[in-house]
């Protein structure tokens, strides 16, 4: 009986002692969070601690996360040491943070990678993805696997977003019945409730940019090849990529610089792309005044892509382009895209490509597991099928799978449809941004996210306020391949200037 008091005394005694610490987790910053480690008034163990807390506290509600790393207090207190003894490493912007990956980014651990889904659980990856091993050099903490869309959105045309198997329905944390958009739902909710500092999504069409848009928070889709898709359950080479989601976008910025670059298992896209990182990283390009001079194109002709001629829209985002003009940047409106009407049925093959890419990409990924209990998109379906009548497997249906499946390879149909989206880019975004000199596109929530995709172009969305309901609506940067730099000055002056973003309702989080 002693000893169990004696137990309870030195719980509560270390419950208060890390309530009444001046650090929270709450909102924290890697900034601040490095603040806090270098004037000892935190570990990476205690922080490890508090975020798995607010997991259990938040989680049940909205199922954000599918797996907490069982490994992650070890790597915080190797972390701790190594900060310590003073090692290099330790001088790293991400050292001793955690951080959240996409469950669709495998890591060689004791976390499963299944893009949600049952039929990929206890399978074991060869190795860690690419960007998982850059993290983990740069000394940050798998502290576990975000949520997703089930297989990132490209299994049911019909299935909620947020929806898995493994998780069930994640829930906006601002208004429940608000979508929580795209496929990195659990990457984008879980920083915005301060389940994690920072995350990472991934996105072949909108998944990156329309979460972080729905869900408050920052969220960088980079050019195509600049981070590496090696290790990432694949929908499309051609479009697919890795970014972080954060609350800042200087947090973004600490991660997009710890995963960029050259990878030998992703050799080709990431040699094009490594010409674009610029010397010395991307955190030299949060200025202050970063907006002056910039050059920002407005279409409003064209619904789903500028923002068209919806008056509520339009007021909407008034004070952005106030803000915009006033922070020194210069608005090109009512830009016209030419022969639009052509250019937009080539968009209609998007798809068309898609889905043979998809079979061919996921069957080597599968094939080169080490174990699974699946090797191909028709063992796949198979799974589904013979579990489509448990209840805790609730199945919607696999249209697009099945859509997949029926594609014999990269033939004349899909060469066609490609040749097409090739000539949409360069005939449109491309020609648009040149002609008129733009550093960047200016969209409305997620919308340019296809002209981006198709493109290997790369986005930044940034909170940029809520509807009368609550919902948040984000406003979205794109530019040519290889503007992360501009793209990032333009994002972060905006951000300071704007300063829009709140965290979620209290009450939503009892």
């Amino acid at each position: 009986m002693f000893t169990q008091i004696y137990l309870l005394i030195l719980l509560l005694l270390s419950i208060n002692a890390i309530e009444g610490s001046e650090f929270t987790i709450n909102e924290a910053t890697i900034q601040e969070i490095r603040t806090a480690f270098k004037q000892n008034k935190l570990t990476s163990k205690v922080l490890v601690e508090l975020y798995i807390q607010e997991i259990r506290k938040l989680n049940p509600i909205y199922r954000a996360v599918i797996e907490v790393n069982p490994d992650a207090l070890h790597q915080a207190q190797k972390a701790d040491e190594e900060r310590k003894a003073n090692d290099p490493k330790s001088r790293s912007g991400l050292h001793g943070i955690p951080i959240l990956v996409k469950d669709n980014i495998a890591t060689k651990d004791k976390l499963n990678t299944t893009a949600g889904s049952y039929a990929l659980l206890k399978s074991v990856v060869p190795r860690d993805a690419g960007v998982v091993k850059k993290l983990r050099e740069s000394g940050a903490i798998i502290l576990g696997k975000a949520s997703l869309s089930e297989w990132a959105f490209f299994r049911s045309s019909t299935a909620p977003s947020g929806w898995n198997a493994r998780t069930k329905q994640a829930i906006n944390p601002y208004v429940a019945t608000h979508d929580p958009c795209g496929s990195s739902t659990g990457s984008a909710i879980a920083v915005a409730t301060s389940m994690v500092t920072v995350s990472l999504g991934t996105e072949t069409d909108g998944s990156i940019l329309c979460p972080s848009c729905a869900n408050s928070v920052v969220g960088i889709k980079p050019t195509l090849g600049l981070t590496s898709r090696a290790g990432v359950i694949p929908i499309s080479p051609r479009q697919d990529t890795v970014g972080p989601i954060c609350r800042t976008v200087t947090d973004a910025v600490y991660v997009l610089d710890a995963i960029v670059g050259y990878d030998k298992n992703d050799e080709v896209e990431t040699r094009k792309a490594s010409k674009y990182i610029p010397h010395g990283g991307y955190l030299k390009h949060l200025k202050s005044g970063g907006l002056k001079g910039k050059r920002l194109g407005i279409v409003r002709d064209y619904p789903n892509f500028g923002f068209g001629n919806d008056t509520e829209i339009l007021n909407k985002f008034k004070k952005h382009f106030m803000i915009l003009r006033q922070s020194g940047a210069t608005l090109i409106d009512n830009l016209e895209v030419t022969n639009y009407n052509d250019i937009i049925p080539m968009f209609l093959g998007e798809y068309i490509a898609l889905f043979a890419e998809f079979k061919i990409s996921l069957n080597a990924y599968l094939k080169e597991l080490v174990d699974s209990p699946v090797r191909s998109l028709a063992d796949v379906i198979t799974f589904n099928k013979k579990f489509a009548n448990v209840e805790k497997l609730k199945d919607y249906p696999q249209d697009i799978f099945l859509e997949a499946e029926k594609t014999n390879g990269i033939g004349e149909l899909e060469k066609e449809a490609l040749r097409n989206l090739t000539r949409a880019s360069k005939l449109g975004f491309e020609k648009l941004m040149k002609e008129n000199k733009l550093d960047a596109l200016v969209t409305p929530y997620s919308y340019g996210s296809t002209v981006l995709a198709i493109g290997g172009y790369p986005g930044i969305s940034v909170p940029g306020g809520y509807d009368k309901n609550g919902a948040p609506y984000g406003i979205c940067f794109g530019g040519l391949k290889g503007s992360e730099p501009t793209l990032i000055e333009i994002a972060y002056g905006f951000e300071q200037a704007s300063k829009l973003r709140k965290p979620p309702p209290i009450k939503n989080q009892l």
